[in-house]
């Protein structure tokens, strides 16, 4: 996804048109039974949600069949959202939630390696000494937080710059910086209980 288009992304969500009804207005509606209203989220937000797909899948028809499946599990959970982040953070999220799983889930079958070469600047979190410890962060991530791992992954696997997380998630950039720190501080502690128990095993 071309740092252009997130940005008039961005604009375009900053500086919405005086007839068109802000995103949290079409949550509200879509929560009382409208579903235009929720076709013009998807509208809205299908390229973004669809580049960041395909950062993770690296395949054009397995993205399209996460965006689909993001926009089918955003709709199942909207109940649930509650305004206290912006929607297309709250998007960004699910997203990276539903691409996670899907590659977890091929990993377990065999059919993808979960964590590509950017692996090792992930596991240099810990300094590992060994393809051993590479493997376990590769199992540690999908541990942290949903925010966190979103955020890691994003970073380490799929080579997504600081900036355009920022933007995707509608945050200030000192906000990243605050959460991959936690999140870098939370991934080096479950690796080491990880290895810890390799050990007494």
């Amino acid at each position: 996804m071309s740092q252009e288009l997130v940005s008039n992304y961005s604009e375009a969500l900053a500086n919405p048109t005086a007839d068109s009804p802000s995103d949290l207005d079409l949550v509200t509606r879509t929560k009382r039974g409208d579903t235009e209203a929720f076709s013009e989220l998807v509208r809205r937000h299908q390229q973004v949600v669809y580049g960041l797909a395909y950062r993770f899948m690296r395949d054009a028809s397995l993205a399209e069949d996460m965006a689909q499946e993001a926009f089918l599990k955003a709709f199942r959970l909207l109940h649930g959202f509650r305004g206290d982040c912006s929607f297309s953070t709250w998007m960004y999220r699910v997203t990276c939630s539903v691409c996670l799983t899907e590659l977890s889930r091929r990993k377990k079958r065999g059919e993808v390696e979960l964590m590509p070469s950017h692996v090792g600047a992930a596991a240099n979190l810990t300094s590992p000494e060994s393809s051993d410890t590479a493997h376990a962060v590769r199992a540690c991530v999908s541990k942290l937080p949903e925010r966190y791992a979103s955020i890691i992954s994003s970073y380490y696997l799929h080579d997504i710059s600081y900036d355009e997380i920022a933007r995707l998630m509608r945050i200030p950039m000192g906000t990243l910086k605050t959460w991959m720190f936690r999140a870098r501080k939370q991934l080096r502690k479950i690796v080491e209980q990880e290895l810890a128990s390799d050990e007494t095993d």
